[in-house]
């Protein structure tokens, strides 16, 4: 090829190896690679070298875990990138895509639902735990094997909580169990153990293998060990009830915990096993989220008693210094989302109804919408949107920077678990009535629970349809179905695809 024959490449009046000029087109940007390919022949095939396009790829974080090898055409696959990203942007502003409700009618009435990258776990009043991998859209789910064996008389205890990472998933019972599972083998668990009374938070780590249960007074720490054998690793006492429980991701070492409970901050290390973070008589906790080296939460402060509003406080969890108290609001704090959010910012709910985007840099609030009608019960936000759920059972999705609402979607349970990453969103709706009234005794009728039991959506914005097919299943009806609406106008009356 011509590249092959070029040694020297003319740089004005002088000579220079092809490496040495290579090595100078490194610090051109993609605009000026594109003016440089217009000199010469020469300078064409230096400005589309593949190790530039490579680079530049990299630094725009696209592809990240691939090699120089992978592609033939570099600067074409950084285009098809841009490209992507564009197009999933106003796939997102316009809800364009698919939905699916992810529904398990025999499990009852929904207790609590967390994600991982897309996979989704569900646990239920009949004690069911219950799996979906939502990257493919005809994957059926895996019932987790109980606690229970099968010679076990009587009803199953209902599932408290459920949390799930890249590689394990992990329930704790009404009953006090707490059962782990591998995402890797077989539907039995792994590794189960006991508290003595009921279960009050649950903690998975963000990665690896590290679960944590509060229960009484207690805190409970498990983990494997060298050899792969589960082992508890902690137990930390503590002097009040756990309302929070959260395991500091990417420490090296004995894991770490933030546990909440009523109006004291605990970081329970190994090393330090009693330690308060942060402690203020009579002003509890509302809401904590902990990233790598800080920790945020809510704290009610009874403005209208002492004329001081309710805030979010940020510590650093190396020093246990304060770092900023955020926001003055007359309602409680009830969501905050710190891990997920970009560098610098983080994302609060409130009982008084509005979301507000907190610059860690600064003490007021850069955004602040005013969301739902019954107070914030979950956020997440990423660079240009902010997802938001309500207690009234609407998610609204916003574009921070123009502060305007995008669309919203409602169904009738309080959303307690919202999701996203950069194609797809999970939102699960869950009921605080867990005996309904209306549904009935016997256990198998079903048809009372569809109204009780809960829904978990599924939203895919990287599908590629054309522009009739770009309307939502939801409002894609037929006279089989009892409802139909119609968002995208993409048919004449709601019924016409009979």
């Amino acid at each position: 090829s011509f590249q092959n024959e070029i040694n020297e490449v003319p740089f004005f009046d002088i000579q220079l190896p092809y490496e040495l000029a290579l090595k100078i087109f490194h610090y051109l940007g993609k605009t000026e690679l594109g003016r440089c390919a217009q000199v010469s022949r020469t300078w064409k095939v230096l400005a589309e070298d593949e190790v530039l396009w490579y680079r530049l790829c990299q630094q725009e974080g696209y592809l990240l875990d691939t090699s120089i090898s992978d592609h033939s055409c570099w600067k074409l696959a950084l285009k098809n990138c841009r490209a992507r990203e564009r197009t999933l942007k106003t796939n997102w502003k316009n809800r364009i895509g698919a939905v699916s409700q992810l529904r398990y009618e025999l499990g009852k009435i929904l207790c609590d639902v967390h994600s991982c990258d897309g996979v989704v776990i569900a646990g239920y009043t009949s004690g069911e735990v219950r799996l979906w991998d939502t990257r493919t859209w005809d994957y059926t789910a895996p019932i987790l094997e109980p606690v229970h064996g099968p010679g076990d008389a009587g009803p199953q205890p209902h599932v408290s909580f459920v949390r799930i990472n890249s590689s394990l998933a992990v329930a704790a019972y009404e009953d006090g169990t707490v059962s782990v599972w591998s995402l890797m083998f077989g539907r039995e668990p792994i590794h189960r153990y006991q508290h003595n009374q009921r279960i009050q938070a649950l903690a998975l780590g963000s990665e690896g293998a590290t679960v944590a249960t509060a229960s009484g007074f207690e805190v409970k720490v498990e983990s494997p060990n060298d050899r792969g054998f589960w082992q508890t690793t902690e137990t930390f006492e503590i002097q009040k009830l756990v309302n929070f429980l959260n395991l500091v991701p990417d420490v090296t070492g004995s894991p770490v915990t933030v546990a909440a409970a009523e109006d004291i901050v605990y970081l329970l290390k190994a090393e330090d096993p009693g330690k308060i973070l942060h402690s203020v008589y009579g002003q509890p906790v509302t809401c904590l989220d902990v990233s790598a080296h800080e920790a945020a939460f809510g704290v009610k402060t009874f403005g209208w008693l002492l004329n001081e509003p309710n805030q979010i406080l940020l510590y650093n969890l190396e020093t246990s210094q304060c770092l900023k108290k955020m926001g003055n609001s007359i309602g409680d704090f009830t969501c905050v989302n710190l891990q997920n959010s970009p560098p610098n910012m983080l994302v609060t709910g409130n009982k008084d109804r509005r979301v507000r985007v907190f610059d860690l840099r600064k003490s007021e609030s850069l955004c602040s919408f005013y969301a739902h009608q019954l107070g914030v019960s979950a956020v997440q936000m990423d660079d240009w949107k902010i997802v938001s759920g309500g207690e009234e059972g609407l998610v609204c999705v916003w574009d921070q920077r123009m502060g305007t609402k995008l669309w919203e979607m409602h169904a009738r349970h309080p959303v307690r678990h919202v999701w996203f990453n950069s194609h797809s969103l999970i939102t699960a709706n869950i009921p605080d009535e867990k005996t309904p009234r209306g549904a009935s005794i016997t256990d198998d009728d079903l048809t009372a629970h569809r109204k009780h039991q809960g829904i978990i959506y599924a939203y895919e914005f990287s599908v590629d349809q054309l522009a009739v097919e770009s309307i939502l299943p939801i409002c894609r009806s037929s006279y089989d179905e009892v409802t139909g609406y119609n968002y995208n106008i993409g048919l004449a009356v709601p019924y016409d695809n009979i």
